[in-house]
């Protein structure tokens, strides 16, 4: 057992009804005099939120500017108008009101106002930064976890590049969750988001090495909290319950307390696989990582089928015959057919996507940053297996 590790996770959470009306107290309590309002849809202002947000804000003396038009893969053209734009209002505080994508553009926004120099130098990892304007959030989707971890995603329209970036700098200084401003949300978007949760768990879950015992039982608890509050939804999607423990799933699983003790830190491949779908065909990050998990998990799950198999025991309910490596099949089985069952894609073909076989070639190139790295921990992938998987999914 590997029980080392350094857990960080320094933001502040305000959980429940109405405590976005909190919003002001909060900026003020961690210096923001001037903050930038970022958004994506229309439905921030059409719901009456952002203004709730203005108003706690104006109460306690502090300016706002606003910038909406973030969309899922949020583009790095909009960080580059909001660095110009908080750099020419005095921002010294950003407020992303939304969801994943929100918060890591807002993130990427503060990186750029704190640093000189183009700010997607940091996300290809040709420099380092320097720090981060503070960045904070009122969470209005259960899914990316960004609320509560050190994670940026962006994409450059410019060649359709997927990109992360972790550093502490941006995590949040405080996270507003009200579970019910998650209620309208559509019940694609609300099923993608619990996809999303769960492999935040489950990349950590699935490792070469040792886990820790009690670590190991927490992830469980998150994953079949989850697959629950997703059934429930599927059926009354104003659930306050569920929407609450999917939301608190969201940060929990993200946060790095379900990989604590752990010998890796975890095999996110997944992730990186659907990084390229997601730039190349722009479709939701939860359902682009459920139509590929399938096939990287049917490459890999011999070189650790004994976990596979405790996964589909403990998570998913599965009989177990013994045979670890029937076993593990069986629980690969049930996880795809819990995706169906919330009408998730589990193919390509499912998802709505026919890629071509140039396209999985330029899929297999980005996602090695063209031959520098490999992927995975449970199984190291490199070129040819990468491809392998990406034209199983397609082919299927």
């Amino acid at each position: 057992m590997s029980s080392s590790f350094h857990y960080y996770a320094p933001t502040e959470v305000i959980f429940g009804r109405d405590t976005e009306t909190q919003a002001g107290t909060l900026v003020k309590k961690w210096g923001g005099t001037k903050v930038l309002l970022h958004y994506g849809s229309q439905s921030a202002k059409e719901s009456g939120l952002l203004d709730r947000v203005k108003a706690s804000l104006e109460s306690q003396g502090i300016e706002t500017v606003e910038l909406g038009g973030v969309v899922p893969n949020p583009r790095l053209s909009l960080v580059h108008t909001g660095i110009e734009l908080a750099r020419r209002e005095g921002v010294d505080f950003l407020l992303a009101v939304g969801g994943g994508s929100v918060i890591d553009s807002a993130k990427a926004i503060g990186y750029g106002i704190y640093n000189e120099g183009e700010v997607w130098d940091f996300y290809e990892g040709k420099r380092k930064p320097a720090g981060c304007t503070p960045v904070a959030a009122v969470l209005t989707i259960a899914a990316a976890g960004s609320e509560m971890s050190s994670s940026s995603v962006i994409t450059n329209e410019d060649g359709d590049f997927k990109r992360g970036l972790n550093t502490d700098f941006s995590r949040c200084k405080f996270a507003i969750m009200n579970p019910e401003l998650t209620y309208s949300l559509p019940p694609y978007q609300t099923m993608s988001g619990a996809v999303d949760i769960m492999m935040h768990t489950i990349e950590r879950y699935f490792i070469a090495g040792d886990t820790m015992a009690l670590t190991d039982e927490m992830a469980e608890a998150l994953l079949r909290i989850v697959i629950a509050s997703a059934r429930t939804l599927k059926e009354r999607s104003d659930d306050y319950e569920a929407r609450a423990n999917l939301m608190w799933a969201s940060s929990l699983s993200h946060n790095g307390l379900t990989g604590c003790g752990h010998e890796s830190r975890g095999d996110w491949a997944p992730h990186q696989l659907e990084h390229e779908m997601g730039g190349m065909f722009d479709v939701a990050h939860g359902a682009g990582i459920a139509a590929i998990w399938g096939s990287w998990a049917r490459f890999v799950y011999s070189a650790r089928a004994d976990r596979f198999a405790r996964f589909g025991e403990r998570v998913l309910g599965v009989k177990m015959s013994g045979d670890d490596m029937a076993d593990a099949r069986a629980s690969i089985a049930a996880l795809l057919d819990f995706f169906r069952e919330i009408d998730m894609p589990t193919t390509f073909a499912e998802l709505g996507i026919k890629a071509t076989a140039k396209q999985i070639d330029e899929m297999t190139a980005k996602a090695t940053f063209f031959g520098k790295r490999t992927l995975g921990d449970v199984m190291v992938l490199g070129h040819d297996e990468i491809h392998e998987i990406y034209t199983d999914a397609a082919q299927r």
